[in-house]
């Protein structure tokens, strides 16, 4: 009989660090950590954690499930940059889920999902159409964004029951904010 799939599943991509640990279809625990800065410095320790407190470790994984947004911009890279180099260190696939997808789960595939942006908007999805930035005002009676822990539950569920070989890529649906640099670029000087 062959063993059951452990998916390690993790989110950054709001104000907090989430992880599940699924082992087939079975939640083995969730974790939970709100933080609006460090989860570059804390994720790796905050998965370890995880395994450690059910008896697993990376090298017992099977499949990485990773939030790919949209949400955060420096949390989804976070996230996405991490589950990449897991699966290729660990030679185990990494499956990249959107919030939208993770919203929807249990509910109809063309329900409209309304997840939190910047500036009273929201990233707005429904009926297989491409996803979009409007007024928070507009988004009507549409699936919201679940709590962290049952996001990351959610994320490890799809990405267990997902077969894919391509990596995991980053959802944006507006361009960064970042403006260029306004100072001059440093001269730089001969050696003479």
């Amino acid at each position: 009989m062959p063993s059951e799939t452990l998916t390690l599943a993790f989110d950054t991509s709001a104000a907090h660090c989430a992880a599940a640990l699924l082992l087939g279809e079975r939640v083995l625990g969730t974790a939970y950590e709100p933080m609006k800065r460090g989860q570059s410095e804390r994720l790796f320790v905050f998965l370890e954690e995880l395994l450690a407190a059910h008896g697993y470790t990376w090298q017992t994984l099977d499949k990485i499930g990773v939030g790919i947004g949209p949400g955060n911009f420096t949390g989804i890279r976070i996230a996405v940059s991490a589950a990449r180099g897991l699966a290729m260190s660990l030679d185990i696939p990494a499956v990249g889920v959107s919030n939208f997808a993770a919203a929807r789960l249990g509910a109809d595939t063309g329900a409209a999902v309304a997840l939190p942006a910047p500036r009273d908007q929201v990233y707005f999805s429904s009926n297989g159409d491409e996803a979009k930035l409007i007024d928070a005002t507009g988004a009507g009676d549409a699936l919201g964004l679940p709590a962290p822990d049952d996001l990351v539950e959610r994320i490890a569920r799809i990405a267990a029951a997902t077969d894919t070989t391509t990596p995991p890529a980053p959802l944006y649906i507006r361009a960064a904010d970042a403006a260029p640099a306004a100072d001059q670029p440093p001269r730089i000087l001969d050696d003479a």
